[in-house]
């Protein structure tokens, strides 16, 4: 019997810090338990694949799936607004939750996908056409 006031008999569980500043450095987990893990390799990889997933939000983003769908009709062509809308939706979700791990490297990473995606699919810089019809920076209320 144990009169110390612990639990004899009972596993304890590792305890878990999770940090609610930035910090860097590579031991860090990132959307799922254990993941990346202490290894700066698979830290890497993790960068890597939330920079792609950054990337692929703006491309999802100004992707304009209706005109692609311009001979469906109207409800085949909603529906696929509707799924595009939530894939990237979903997405900006999981980049959202990743950031809040609050790892510094992961935080940049994030911006400079954004900002490259968006330099890519968003700006003028490599659009054909610059006239009001190709850009919708915001819907009117």
């Amino acid at each position: 019997m144990d009169h110390g006031g612990g639990m004899s008999g009972m596993a304890t569980a590792k305890p878990s810090y999770t940090h609610m500043t930035f910090f860097w450095g590579k031991n860090s987990e990132i959307l799922f338990a254990g993941w990346p893990g202490s290894r700066g390799g698979m830290y890497a990889l993790a960068l890597v694949v939330v920079f792609a997933l950054a990337i692929l939000l703006e491309w999802i983003h100004h992707c304009r799936l209706v005109l692609w769908l311009e001979g469906a009709g109207k409800v085949a062509a909603g529906l696929a607004q509707t799924a595009q809308h939530a894939v990237r939706i979903g997405l900006a979700y999981l980049l959202m939750l990743a950031v809040m791990s609050f790892n510094g490297g992961l935080f940049i990473v994030v911006v400079f996908g954004h900002a490259l995606g968006f330099l890519f699919f968003g700006s003028s810089v490599f659009r054909k056409s610059t006239t009001c019809g190709d850009v919708a920076p915001l819907p009117s209320c």
